[in-house]
């Protein structure tokens, strides 16, 4: 009697689970595009989907979100038009991303490092690359096998985002109906408000409630949780040491990084700067998304590096 209990709690506990997974797919709406035109790029059988914008007939500038849980183009929304004013502008959801295609498969760095190399050479030509995050890391390993840059700036860059890899998160956060409870969870509106204001952004309330709208509804796309799990296990991490790979690029180099950010010091950079012979530039009051948070500011200071590096 008391195992038939425990069986028909477990059933209409993964019962409950399933209702309300399902009832969170229906109610998100769907993806929009975040700004420009949406292209697609056909990647080792993924739709890859970037946003593009500006004239094509200026130089090419590749735009490269960030990876977490709710990662997208959607991150240069805010500062894409002032870029696009004097850069054509090319921005990818990375693959299990924004509206690129998330099929079930492994994600890992290396998958990420070879998406960016084939990126910058099919699609863009010798493009100035602005990356965010861990896609720093990638865009440098993509240097490193070869690929013509023109500029590189990096925005708060790191190879490590998480200690260590853990086999089995991963396989718990894929798995199809606990999982995607889990990462239900970590994607709620408090959850992602949370992450924003502990590493994310200085002031939360600056960027308006759209932002974390937009990032709800991209956690709750068909196929979310995949590249995500592979992130939060330590899967994604790059494959390069960032400084001694940097340090040994010839290519121009601006790192950004704000005052406040924590998870990527401050500190870090100005040694990352001085080992690579890097250009540093600090904004105030910002975290590890200054773009976001101060777009205006962030444009100003990077086109007018820019434009100093080419004179």
């Amino acid at each position: 009697m008391r195992l038939r209990s425990i069986a028909g709690g477990l059933l209409g506990v993964g019962g409950l689970t399933l209702a309300a997974n399902r009832l969170l797919a229906r109610r998100t709406d769907d993806l929009e595009v975040p700004f420009g035109t949406e292209r697609t790029y056909r990647w080792r059988g993924f739709d890859v989907a970037y946003a593009e914008a500006g004239d094509p007939d200026d130089p090419d500038m590749l735009l490269l979100h960030g990876v977490n849980a709710a990662g997208s183009n959607q991150e240069f929304a805010r500062v894409a038009d002032r870029l696009a004013s004097e850069y054509h502008v090319l921005a990818p959801d990375l693959p299990g991303f924004g509206r690129s295609d998330r099929p079930p498969v492994t994600y890992s760095g290396t998958l990420y490092e070879s998406f960016v190399a084939d990126f910058a050479r099919e699609v863009a030509d010798r493009p100035i690359c602005v990356g965010s995050s861990l896609s720093g890391a990638y865009a440098v390993a993509a240097a490193q096998q070869g690929v013509a840059f023109a500029e590189l700036v990096f925005i708060c860059p790191t190879a490590t985002a998480m200690p260590g890899q853990r086999i089995w998160l991963r396989s718990l956060l894929r798995s199809p109906m606990v999982g995607e409870a889990l990462f239900n969870l970590l994607s709620t509106y408090s959850s992602l408000r949370y992450f924003e204001a502990d590493h994310g952004l200085y002031d939360p309330e600056s960027v308006g409630e759209e932002y974390i709208r937009y990032k709800h509804r991209t956690t709750h796309q068909p196929g979310a949780r995949f590249a995500p799990a592979s992130f939060v296990a330590g899967f994604l991490d790059s494959t390069v040491d960032l400084e001694a790979a940097l340090a040994g690029l010839d290519v121009p180099t601006t790192l950004v990084w704000g005052t406040e950010s924590e998870m990527v010091p401050l500190e870090g950079g100005r040694e990352l700067a001085e080992a690579a012979d890097a250009s540093l530039i600090v904004i105030e009051e910002s975290l590890l998304l200054p773009h976001v948070e101060h777009p205006a500011e962030f444009a100003d200071v990077v086109l007018d590096r820019l434009e100093e590096v080419a004179r």
